[in-house]
């Protein structure tokens, strides 16, 4: 490379304004939608910023999602993560035919109409947290009362983990993302994470109950039937996805309707919106902040653009969901916006498979704490918000609020 050349760019990753991604996101998106980048490994790739390019690579059916096809933006994985045979069951990391399935095995726990028998259970869960903070009066930490033990209860109760457990395998879920880890902690973090599932896939083998993990081992259509390796992935990353994407937009998206508070009077008023504020919301704040690696199998075009096989993509979900020629006004928050067709759960083969399942926690969430603390609002400066900006899911901390009179 000659002085005058330069190495592509790297994944813009700081923010100016905490509630909106990297402004030069926006730039690439208005002169250069399809443009080179550098993945951590020195890799070079292409970053899409644009919702038609993000969305038509997704849905390529020769992108890969395997780590040895589609390296990280901000930090390399373990050698072991990267190979053939990391974790079977980690669908997210699986191309067609594994992929097919394990997730057709999975659907059926996640079909609107399984999600409508979870429902009442949700209710309930969300009733608790309510009257929990309720009971001990403001100020409280909303992230720590309310964000995460609601979707954290909702998956234990599914997976059939126990509740108690909670804060073992959540330290390790935490650790698992952070950006600044070595491939080396995350070796060992994925191990000791697996090693925690494979107990109990093996607990439930000798023991089973009306859960996920139970019905998984003994499923009649799995043939062959699945291994307690197989379990365990799937189980893993059922815990991070279904925990930690909920968990963090009910922090970031509080925090982001009481900065708007035009927009959480309408919700205040019209508790009907709910449905348009999720969408709005996890359109707003896109927390996979990242967005998705994937690995280019055969030539391709994407945005006037010639893409070899053996390339890698970065398809930015952030860029894309505030991209403005398909959501007017894009950076502004509009729990009124009516045709939302954000991409925050994905698209194509790895559409997120838990999304309805996401969105009742939330919509019961944002309904509940509306009604319950019409008059919510921050407890401290925006300064003493803690940001997630070290981890693969965006979010925040800490949200110290209260309600009632002002004193």
């Amino acid at each position: 490379m000659s002085d005058t050349e330069q190495q592509p760019a790297t994944l813009p990753r700081q923010r100016t304004c905490p509630f909106s991604p990297p402004p030069e996101l926006e730039e690439l998106r208005r002169t250069e939608p399809v443009s080179r980048m550098r993945f951590a490994d020195d890799s070079e790739g292409w970053l899409l910023t644009r919702h038609a390019d993000v969305r038509a690579a997704l849905a390529a059916p020769r992108v890969s999602s395997h780590p040895a096809n589609a390296p990280q933006p901000w930090r390399n994985l373990a050698p072991e993560m990267r190979g053939a045979e990391y974790l079977p069951g980690f669908l997210i990391f699986m191309d067609p035919p594994n992929h097919t399935r394990y997730r057709r095995l999975l659907t059926k726990w996640f079909t609107m109409r399984a999600i409508r028998k979870l429902e009442p259970r949700i209710e309930e869960i969300v009733s608790d947290a309510l009257d929990a903070m309720e009971a001990q009066g403001g100020p409280v930490d909303l992230v720590q009362s309310f964000a995460l033990p609601i979707p954290l209860l909702v998956i234990c109760e599914l997976m059939g983990i126990r509740y108690e457990d909670r804060e073992e395998f959540m330290d390790m879920v935490l650790r698992l993302q952070d950006l600044e880890a070595t491939p080396e902690e995350l070796g060992a973090l994925g191990a000791k994470m697996n090693q925690f599932m494979m107990d109990l896939c093996a607990a439930k083998r000798e023991n089973p109950g009306d859960d996920l993990l139970s019905h998984l081992i003994q499923d009649p259509d799995a043939v062959p039937a699945l291994t307690d390796l197989e379990v365990a992935g799937i189980g893993v990353l059922m815990l991070i996805a279904g925990h930690e994407t909920s968990a963090n937009m009910l922090g970031i998206g509080t925090y982001t309707l009481l900065q708007n508070p035009d927009q959480w009077a309408l919700l205040r008023e019209d508790i009907g919106l709910v449905d348009q504020a999720v969408e709005e919301l996890l359109r707003h704040q896109t927390i996979v902040q990242q967005g998705l690696p994937r690995g280019v199998m055969a030539d391709m075009e994407v945005g006037g653009h010639q893409v070899k096989a053996g390339e890698a993509l970065l398809a930015s979900l952030p860029a894309a969901n505030r991209d403005p020629e398909v959501f007017p006004d894009p950076d502004r928050l509009d729990i009124t916006r009516e045709h939302n067709p954000h991409l925050a759960f994905g698209h194509g083969i790895h559409l997120c498979l838990g999304m309805e399942l996401a969105r009742v926690e939330m919509r019961s969430a944002w309904r509940g704490l509306v009604r319950r603390f019409p008059t919510l609002r921050m407890a401290a400066p925006p300064e003493d918000i803690r940001w997630r900006d070290d981890q693969i899911v965006y979010g925040v901390y800490n949200l110290p609020v209260t309600w009632g009179d002002a004193s």
